[in-house]
């Protein structure tokens, strides 16, 4: 289903393409678009490099390359550099790279000596590599927006999550949106006030890494339905934890949501056997469910990704997609 789109200052006819990581995702988003992606091959040599070959002259187009840097993260990630470099030696009008899933952004910062902030490390590839723009979702920081020495547009996938849940009926007066620590606050309240919704709070400290005992929890649940949010779901330790620990102090039920499903390791197990009701994610990293009655549910962000493009494309406003509940 193509997007009607407003008139605007177009700055050249457009291309998409994308890389290995999540075609599904970026299928979806051409059809929004309303062309087809371009040709492009990406495959390894025999000894592990990795190596692109473009199908179709670029010469002067507004290049759109839709590329999650998600598991494998490393090859994901070195396969869109090389794809740039390619974009950039074959002359494109302009190349905007589209990351669902910005992998690295955890290590925004340092928290002990001679530690790295690959964040901002990544951001410098992308640059140097050719990029002229980045469109991302979900940053795990906002600070990272400030890494890129290029326009960046962060979306927001919180007014589609947003939305799953109205429709479920959970808005109501017996419905809280809870945090899952003190550092998501701000995200749980954007989340709320799209439901106008009260929040609640787990305060909680982190032994070792992917691992957290939850402390205290502030805020009133008993006997409601509760809906964890958070920006990414990994290992599902943390959430998993912090959703019994809801149940235990006397939720109706549990929901948990996140932009980025992850799902490292035994994360899908993990939630399948937790007193979680049902999770939410998008698909900015691909997921197949393991089995029909699965807990774990995928809602889409590829019209806002859509929107995005065409709104870049033709100078217009991407405000307009941001803190909206999500339409369908």
């Amino acid at each position: 289903m193509k997007i009607e789109m407003g008139t605007g200052l177009k700055v050249a006819p457009m291309k998409l393409f994308c890389g290995t990581s999540n075609m599904t995702l970026a299928e979806e988003i051409a059809s929004y678009v309303g062309q087809p992606l371009g040709q492009l091959e990406a495959g390894h040599f025999q000894d592990g490099e990795s190596f692109v070959n473009i199908g179709e002259t670029v010469r002067g187009y507004d290049i759109f390359l839709i590329q999650s840097t998600c598991t494998p993260v490393n090859d994901n990630l070195m396969q869109t550099l090389i794809i740039i470099d390619a974009f950039k030696r074959a002359s494109a009008g302009r190349i905007n790279v589209v990351l669902p899933y910005y992998g690295y952004a955890r290590q925004d910062r340092k928290t002990k000596g001679r530690e790295p902030i690959t964040a901002k490390l990544v951001a410098n590839l992308l640059t140097v590599a050719g990029a002229d723009r980045v469109i991302a979702m979900d940053l795990h920081a906002g600070q990272i927006q400030g890494y890129f020495d290029i326009p960046l547009d962060h979306l927001q996938a919180a007014g589609i999550l947003a939305r799953y849940f109205r429709d479920k009926g959970l808005t109501a007066e017996d419905t809280v949106v809870v945090s899952p620590d003190i550092g998501g606050v701000s995200r749980a309240r954007a989340f709320a006030e799209l439901l106008n919704l009260p929040i609640a709070i787990i305060e909680k400290r982190r032994p070792k890494p992917n691992e957290s005992k939850v402390m205290n929890i502030i805020g009133d649940i008993s006997g409601k339905h509760a809906i964890l949010i958070d920006d990414i779901i990994d290992t599902a330790g943390t959430i998993t934890n912090a959703a019994k620990a809801v149940k235990e102090n006397g939720a109706k039920d549990v929901f948990i949501c996140a932009s980025h499903g992850v799902l490292s390791g035994s994360a899908v197990e993990r939630i399948e056997n937790s007193v979680v009701e049902e999770c939410v994610i998008t698909n900015t990293v691909p997921f197949t469910a393991q089995k029909k009655d699965s807990k774990i549910h995928v809602v889409s962000v590829a019209k806002m990704f859509a929107e995005a493009i065409l709104a870049v494309n033709m100078n217009q406003s991407v405000s307009k997609l941001l803190n909206r509940l999500g339409n369908k």
